[in-house]
C-alpha cells in the first residue's frame, strides 16, 4: 500500500512537471510594464539634487526611451503585442523579438557602465539639461496619438 502510495504521488509529480513544461509565456509587449518613470521633475528639483542623484535619474531617463523609442510606430504604451496588431506569433518573429530585446538588454547594461564611469565627470548642468530634455521626449510621447 506504501508502495503505490509513494508510485502515484511521483507519477503525478512527473507529470505535472511536464504539462507546466509545456506552457508558453504570455505575448510579449513591445513596450514593458516596467518601462516608467515615477515622476517628472522641474529645474529647480533638480537644482537642489546631489550630482549621484542626478546621474541616477539621467541613466533611467535613458533606459525608459531605448526601451521605447524604436516601438513608436508600434506603441507608445505598454500592452501592445504583435498580435494585436496582427503581425503573425510564429517563431520566427517571435525568436525575432526576442533578439532585439536582447540586443536592447546589452546595449542598455553597457550603457549604463560606461554612465556609472563618467558620468560623474560631467557638468552638473549639463546633466540637469540633459534630464529635463529626456523627460520633454517622454512627455511628447504622451501626445504622440494627437499627430496620426
Amino acid at each position: 500500500m506504501k508502495m503505490k502510495i509513494i508510485l502515484f504521488s511521483l507519477s503525478l509529480f512527473v507529470f505535472t512537471g511536464i504539462s507546466s513544461a509545456q506552457k508558453r509565456k504570455g505575448p510579449k509587449s513591445f513596450i514593458s510594464e516596467k518601462v516608467m518613470i515615477s515622476k517628472y521633475h522641474n529645474k529647480n528639483e533638480l537644482e537642489h539634487m546631489a550630482k549621484g542623484q542626478l546621474i541616477t535619474l539621467y541613466s533611467e531617463r535613458i533606459k525608459v526611451l531605448v526601451r521605447t523609442l524604436p516601438y513608436v510606430a508600434f506603441a507608445t504604451k505598454p500592452g501592445i503585442t504583435m498580435g494585436t496588431l496582427g503581425i503573425p506569433t510564429n517563431n520566427d518573429n517571435m525568436k525575432a523579438l526576442e533578439n532585439q530585446f536582447d540586443s536592447t538588454d546589452n546595449y542598455i547594461e553597457n550603457t549604463d557602465e560606461f554612465h556609472r564611469e563618467y558620468l560623474p565627470y560631467s557638468d552638473t548642468t549639463n546633466l540637469i539639461s540633459g534630464i529635463l530634455f529626456y523627460e520633454d521626449i517622454m512627455k511628447s510621447l504622451h501626445q504622440y496619438n494627437d499627430f496620426r
